[in-house]
């Protein structure tokens, strides 16, 4: 083999790429995907490989090395009968020309193997058991496999012309060489701190053929530990800034490169994560006074959990009563007597237990120097309430602006700098631990949303954290060896074991070194449900002598949908709401949230009503709704996913359902999937509406009909709210819906600045409604009906209507919270407990309104406009009375309901969600 000088092209680390394109979930990785960049000299014969692609193009990855010994190979890639191999070159000057492998590199024949992959095989990589054949690595060639695997690797099939040849996958040999064998899995990594100032880094880069440290000027080498693919290096750093320099092959770049990258274990970064900082998040200094004492509430049960949905730039951003320059910031949840801050207060007395913060991690979306950003040029107040003029000015700043959801993250154990206000080095640390405290002293756990499913971009854009230090390694690669996108980004891959001990070594460092008491996983069907166990064991074996937290204590709950390149568990056993039942860890159910709502959230005509909406009882003119015997039958089968909602979405809760039969949860259609799927209470949690999706007011106001009041909006509003505050299980609320809260109809705000997404305690500025028509590129489909609505007068709350709003929901909290019957631990004890008695045509079951009973309680959702009736047979000659919170509660219109002993009678205005107690 000639030598060769190996091309080295140098990636350093500049400012954040300004615009970033977002969805719903996340940002779009604007980085190139692994394969992305053709390599140089690659030429193809011509023939298509079976993913359609060229069986000669190095820019592809179609096998997989899965182990030490075993390659997978695709069936029908190349001629069968061909000599296979491996080659392997340090210096990446691999390539085909006129049909044949060029450069230098060490060759590792394959030996085809009888029967293909083991069984263990396939049940470890199940997409690949029907259509790919195995080859063994020889034995002689297996105590060269770490060297090789520290450059370009290519597989060919052929000799003097070759019938395939591609790039290879190498996940699956990483893990098997480095993480399971050599112990990386349990390596300490990112900076250590010791006695006196003495500081060690660990960096785990298996392929990388040289890392350095770039420390006070200086590119200190780097040790190598071979066994574990870990380098280290040790010194007085602490609270220095630095960056790995990282020379590794680049499946993006198609050669070897020298990157700058920041530590993917960073404890602090410098603004706009332009560096790691080396801080001791034990270290005195970077606690709020108190912090090594803080007292937090008492825990609260997963199963009995109230949860508020916040984001922490609209909690405080238009708060007039929050110090100005603490708008927007982690310091807003320290001040004591503000708007948003008493407000918190009222909801934790009512009952509420927990804060739930959108992404609060590092984020690459939002500029983090304050004098960085900039706003919308125009007078946007000034602006008709229907224009189209609003949008179009915020969307001119969208990427440079203060706001993002914040579903990019760049690094997973640092908070984001742009809520703090000073945002370089250990001060964001310092900051978040005062908002943890604030929160808690207000009654009021915290829970982070953590978005591990994704990164904000792989490959070699700049952004680019984790696959610049081990390219190819910490995400999802496809058939063909590019990056999956179906969570709208990058995906990454924990099901890689050092992906997966990421993700548990960052949740550990937040709840130890941050006291967050829990977690919500976004996207979380992307994860494997043994990754997610993990997390939980982890979290359970913390302790308050040893860790400072209990970790038993702390809340798990996630999105557990299922789709994409993993779906109907693909490729391993998804952490979705199947799955997930049964293990301590919730996950979101959409079943009762739609039948509450009407319709999906991707409906193309908005109309389309719901129980809380008006179906069948309160029609609109939408013909998306159907004819009257249509919507009488779709709000009956509502009606049912509702009943199997209050149940906690229990898979074998059995009741009557609206036709009469005798079915359990599971056997509840919803959308071709069982309704009912949770093995006991805390399985499910349930919602009405969340950040995603217009806020439960706008699509109230694209579905009632327009002559609808303000005054039965809120009632509307009132009653959405309580199917899923009074069902068994977990619940959560969306910061502000207690308020009438609306985005001016935006189904989709993740990018749509404060305009749009403000938020305001204070109810003599409005609920949000009329800031014009909402963002383009997410709504504009729907324009045609919200424009008329954004100047229709019933649609404006006044400040008497939000409070009584406010107050209602807070009588319903406490009536959750303070009611043993609703926090059952057992799914026996909700078969016991729980029950329909007017459900089905035998025991008359009206459209519109549901009767349960639970213990000595007795629960109408009275979804119609009429006053209702509901007799209960079985319950004549007992004493039932309205319940104390409501009797003496803030909705006058609740206080006319009725009993009537003597034939068990209950009445109920219209519109109106009623409790009632029996009497001693």
């Amino acid at each position: 083999m000639k030598a060769r000088t190996p091309r080295l092209r140098t990636f350093r680390a500049r400012a954040l790429v300004a615009a970033l394109t977002l969805s719903a979930c996340a940002t779009t990785a604007l980085g190139a995907a692994p394969g992305a960049a053709l390599t140089p000299g690659t030429s193809a014969v011509g023939t298509a490989a079976p993913d359609g692609g060229e069986v000669t193009d190095l820019s592809t990855a179609r096998v997989q090395w899965i182990d030490r010994t075993t390659v997978a190979w695709p069936r029908n890639l190349g001629d069968p009968t061909a000599p296979h191999r491996l080659v392997a070159d340090r210096e990446g000057d691999l390539a085909v020309r006129d049909g044949k492998l060029t450069g230098g590199g060490r060759e590792l024949p394959l030996e085809r193997v009888p029967g293909g992959l083991s069984d263990r095989q396939r049940a470890e990589w199940p997409h690949l058991a029907g259509a790919y054949d195995a080859y063994r690595v020889s034995e002689q060639d297996r105590g060269a496999l770490r060297g090789a695997l520290r450059g370009q690797v290519v597989a060919t099939a052929g000799d003097d012309r070759l019938s395939a040849a591609t790039g290879v996958q190498i996940p699956g040999v990483l893990d098997d060489l480095y993480a399971d064998e050599g112990g990386a899995e349990h390596a300490r990594l990112g900076p250590a701190f010791h006695q006196g100032r003495r500081t060690s880094l660990a960096l785990w880069a298996p392929t990388a053929q040289r890392v350095r440290l770039l420390v006070g000027g200086r590119a200190v080498p780097m040790h190598r530990d071979e066994s574990s693919g870990v380098w280290r290096a040790a010194g007085n750093w602490r609270d220095v800034r630095y960056r790995y320099r990282v020379t590794v092959w680049s499946p993006s770049a198609g050669e070897i490169v020298t990157n700058d990258v920041t530590d993917p274990y960073s404890t602090a970064l410098t603004a706009d994560s332009r560096q790691s900082v080396a801080t001791d998040l034990s270290d005195p200094r970077h606690a709020p006074p108190g912090w090594s004492r803080l007292r937090k509430p008492h825990p609260t049960a997963l199963r009995n959990a109230q949860i508020q949905e916040l984001h922490i730039r609209d909690f405080s951003r238009d708060d007039r009563t929050v110090a100005a320059r603490e708008r927007g910031t982690y310091r807003a949840f320290t001040e004591r007597n503000s708007d948003g801050m008493r407000h918190l207060r009222m909801l934790a007395r009512a009952g509420t237990s927990h804060v739930h913060l959108l992404p609060a991690f590092d984020f690459s979306s939002v500029p983090e120097r304050r004098a960085d950003r900039q706003q919308p040029a125009c007078e946007l107040a000034k602006l008709p309430p229907d224009s189209a003029e609003q949008q179009k000015c915020v969307r001119e700043t969208a990427g440079r602006d203060a706001f993002n959801w914040g579903y990019d993250p760049q690094h997973y154990t640092v908070p984001e700098g742009s809520y703090a206000a000073r945002p370089d080095g250990p001060s964001r640390t310092r900051e978040f631990r005062g908002m943890v405290r604030g929160l808690n002293r207000a009654g009021l756990r915290t829970v982070m949303d953590v978005v591990y499913n994704h990164t904000t971009a792989a490959g070699q854009d700049p952004r680019s954290v984790l696959d610049r230090v081990v390219p190819g390694y910490y995400h999802r690669l496809d058939a063909g060896g590019r990056v999956a996108t179906s969570t709208c980004c990058a995906n990454t891959a924990p099901e890689h074991t050092m992906m997966g001990k990421l993700v548990v070594d960052s949740v550990v460092t937040w709840a130890r070194e941050y006291k967050v008491d829990g977690f919500r996983f976004d996207l979380m069907g992307h994860h494997p449900k043994a990754n997610i166990l993990a997390v939980r064991r982890a979290l359970d074996a913390l302790t308050p002598a040893r860790d400072g937290v209990d970790g038993k204590n702390i809340l798990l709950y996630g999105e557990g949908w299922n789709f994409g390149e993993v779906a109907d568990d693909a490729r391993f056993t998804q952490a979705t709401q199947r799955n997930m039942a049964g293990t301590g860890v919730a996950t979101f159910s959409d079943r009762a949230r739609d039948a509450i709502r009407g319709g999906g959230p991707f409906d193309e005509d908005p109309r389309v009503q719901g129980f809380a909406s008006g179906l069948a009882t309160d029609p609109n003119p939408s013909p998306a709704n159907g004819s009257p015997a249509q919507q009488r039958a779709r709000l009956l089968h509502y009606q049912d996913l509702i009943k199997v909602g209050l149940s906690g979405n229990l898979a074998g809760y059995r009741f009557t359902d609206s036709r009469g039969r005798s079915v359990t949860g599971a056997e509840v259609d919803y959308n071709g999937a069982p309704a009912g799927y949770a093995r006991r209470p805390g399985d499910a949690l349930a919602y009405a509406d969340a950040h995603d999706n217009e806020t439960l007011y706008d699509a109230l106001a694209f579905k009632l009909p327009a002559g609808t009041t303000a005054a039965d909006r809120a009632r509307m509003q009132v009653l959405g709210m309580a199917t899923a505050t009074l069902s068994q299980g977990p619940s959560l609320s969306h910061a502000g819906s207690d308020l009438l809260r609306s985005k001016s109809l935006d189904r989709n705000s993740y990018d749509s600045g404060d305009w749009f997404n403000a938020l305001h305690w204070d109810c003599r500025r409005g609920n949000g409604f009329g800031r014009g028509l909402p963002p383009a590129p997410d709504n504009e489909a729907k324009w045609p009906y919200a424009k008329p609505l954004l100047t229709n007068p019933k649609l404006y709350p006044d400040c008497a209507r939000i409070t009584a709003t406010a107050a209602a929901y807070r009588d319903l909290l406490r009536i959750r919270t303070t009611e043993p019957a609703f926090g059952k631990k057992t799914a026996g004890g909700v078969q016991r407990s729980l029950s329909f008695p007017l459900s089905g045509p035998a025991a008359g079951e009206k459209p519109g309104v549901i009767t349960a009973r639970l213990d000595d309680l007795v629960l109408v959702f009275n979804a119609t406009p009429q006053r209702q009736t509901q007799r209960v047979p079985a319950l004549a000659g007992r004493g039932h009375a309205l319940h104390p919170f409501q009797a003496a509660g803030a909705d006058p219109v609740v206080r006319r309901s009725g009993y009537e002993k003597a034939t068990g009678t209950f009445t109920v205005p219209g519109r109106t969600v009623a409790v009632f107690r029996q009497r001693p």
